[in-house]
């Protein structure tokens, strides 16, 4: 270790603050924060260093520096800050930094409402930004269809309109704006509606159904039922839309929402912001794992950057889990029940759904990555020393002891080898024993495989419970590969997955694809054991009748089926085809057999 870096850990404060670890060349590596710095920053020179990207960047360090601060969240804050302006190899970083539509309310006498990209400070107000573009434009309609707004780029002012610089146009005519650049509608009347306007973006529906309900009882005083009737359809749109936004209790007021999953190279973490029961925006994102951060390490960065890119100053926000980090006049909540609780899961269900999305990006665009991360994590789920790029499933078929044959299926990489697949008929086994049969294929099948030197698997996996995953353990203890195999069971039912020695079966998440995978190799050892055992089946059937016939032996069976393909061709066939294919004499005995019956 660097002499001068040795130094700088032992006289390291004991505050909160920021490190930042940089290379012989000077370059930034990595930013950090810590409640505790001595501390945090001493745990990455321990020995015991987990995941080999921390190794190779700790082998890089030859300085570092840091910064107190006085409190865990502004070192969350200043930590942020530095990732977005100087962008270290090893930080995690949100991958989606493209630009976002905002409805921007222009600053202007008579303000326009519209859709724009870039924000411009000039005192405009700007909602969003939104995710995508689909909800801006539904909500701008419905504001449209509500409100008669100007579309024109006009400067207002009071003193052109006072001097009537200008004309109505055919927005005015065809009924679309009430002409406010000739002084038809007055200020105080367009602002009410802005001011309704703006309600109804922050999910605030109130002021615009009260303006509503207003002009149209107005207009029925008046006996003016053609316009109270468009003002009702209008307030019968305004309630369309907030019933088909309204996901939780009205009351659920100023709410930020964070939902996440994760597996091992990355988190997903989806963003709702809530008002009066309302998802006025939704934003979802990918966050890789560098150096194999915790979900709580990429939650409060996600916490912090989301917020910022929103302009959130909601003074709550419903998280899945507990953080440590505290944020000023912000309650950090973890809902147990309830619609924040439904609200939190459905954040998580977005989120979870993006990341299915991606992944099937990933198969199509990167089959080889798609199937590194599958294989990882099953090689997490299963306990297993390596990743299962070999799969073994093995599955016994009879029916009440009759033609019993056992099944094996090869998956490599997650898929079938069907010409590895293999059918064994038991020979030491008599009648329907489930568990001996399986005890002596498996001893049969790697006998064989230590025998003749090849590859052995990864992964064993038997259909049924304990009993069969115990007997296929005996014979890999005989073969002394207990231990060297991982070997489990997956009962039907309950889609259990048994481990040897360990009463506790693992439940896998339905949607989990290491489950998908043990369910198809299952699967299918059961169709290609079924398989078999129908043709033995059949072919039993065949034999048996064909056996009834005097002098005719089993090698004489085989050769006409193989010939004729079945008894009733046989029966048919005339004397010189059995001739030709058995010979005068046995042509004869069989012909005669089936003529005189």
């Amino acid at each position: 270790m660097n002499p001068s870096l040795e130094l700088q850990l032992k006289t390291l404060p004991s505050e909160p603050g920021v490190y930042r670890y940089y290379d012989k060349n000077d370059q930034l590596l990595y930013v950090g924060k810590a409640k505790h710095l001595k501390k945090r920053v001493l745990s990455y020179f321990n020995k015991n260093l987990p995941g080999y990207r921390i190794k190779i960047m700790v082998g890089k360090i030859v300085r570092l520096e840091t910064t107190i601060v006085n409190s865990e969240y502004d070192a969350l804050l200043l930590e942020n800050n530095l990732i977005k302006e100087h962008r270290p190899f090893y930080n995690v970083l949100l991958k989606d930094d493209k630009t976002y539509p905002w409805i921007c309310i222009k600053n202007e006498n008579f303000p326009r409402i519209f859709l724009t990209r870039n924000v411009v400070k000039d005192g405009s107000e700007y909602y969003g930004p939104y995710a995508k573009v689909r909800p801006a434009k539904i909500l701008l309609d419905t504001i449209k269809h509500i409100y008669k707004l100007r579309t024109c780029n006009l400067n207002l002012s009071p003193n052109k309109i006072e001097e009537g610089k200008y004309k109505v146009c055919l927005e005015y005519h065809i009924k679309n704006c009430e002409g406010p650049c000739e002084d038809l509608e007055s200020k105080e009347d367009y602002d009410e509606k802005i001011d309704a306007i703006r309600g109804i973006i922050k999910g605030d529906f109130r002021k615009a159904k009260e303006y509503l309900v207003n002009q149209m009882m107005k207009h029925a005083e008046n006996l003016k039922f053609e316009e109270a009737q468009i003002i009702k359809e209008r307030l019968d749109i305004l309630e369309d839309y907030q019933a088909k936004n309204t996901v939780v209790n009205p009351n659920i007021d100023d709410v930020d929402v964070f939902g996440m999953t994760s597996d091992e190279t990355a988190a997903y973490v989806n963003f709702f912001k809530i008002r009066n029961g309302n998802i006025i925006q939704s934003f979802t994102t990918e966050i890789k794992k560098i150096l194999e951060e915790t979900d709580e390490d990429i939650m409060e960065e996600a916490l912090i950057e989301i917020r910022q890119k929103f302009s959130s100053d909601s003074k709550e926000v419903l998280l899945p889990f507990h953080l440590s980090v505290e944020i000023p006049n912000v309650k950090l909540i973890v809902p147990k029940v309830g619609d924040k609780k439904r609200i939190v899961e459905l954040s998580e269900k977005n989120a979870k759904e993006y990341r299915l999305e991606k992944l099937k990006q990933v198969q199509i665009v990167d089959p080889e990555r798609h199937t590194t991360r599958i294989m990882a994590e099953m090689q997490k789920l299963l306990r297993m020393p390596v990743e299962p790029r070999h799969i073994e499933g093995f599955d016994n078929s009879n029916i009440q002891g009759t033609n019993p044959v056992s099944a094996c299926v090869v998956f490599k990489d997650g898929k079938p080898s069907k010409a590895d697949y293999r059918i064994f008929h038991p020979k030491t086994v008599e009648g329907a024993n489930d568990f001996a049969t399986m005890e002596e294929v498996i001893y049969r099948r790697y006998k064989r495989l230590l025998d003749e030197g090849e590859d052995l698997p990864q992964l064993i996996l038997i259909d049924g419970g304990k009993g069969q995953l115990s007997s296929a353990v005996k014979s890999l203890k005989l073969l002394g590969l207990y231990g060297k195999i991982t070997i489990v069971g997956i009962a039907k039912r309950l889609e259990e997955i048994f481990f040897p020695e360990d009463s506790i079966p693992l439940y896998l998440d339905k949607k989990s694809e290491t489950l998908k995978i043990l369910q198809r190799v299952r699967d299918e050892a059961h169709r290609f054991g079924v398989k078999h055992h129908r043709t033995r089946r059949k072919n039993s059937t065949i034999k048996s009748e064909l056996e009834e016939i005097p002098g005719v032996g089993e090698k004489t069976i085989e050769l006409l089926l193989s010939k004729l393909k079945s008894v009733k061709r046989i029966k048919e066939s005339s004397l010189e085809t059995l001739e030709e294919i058995l010979g005068k004499s046995k042509a004869k005995v069989i012909h005669d057999f089936f003529n005189s019956l």
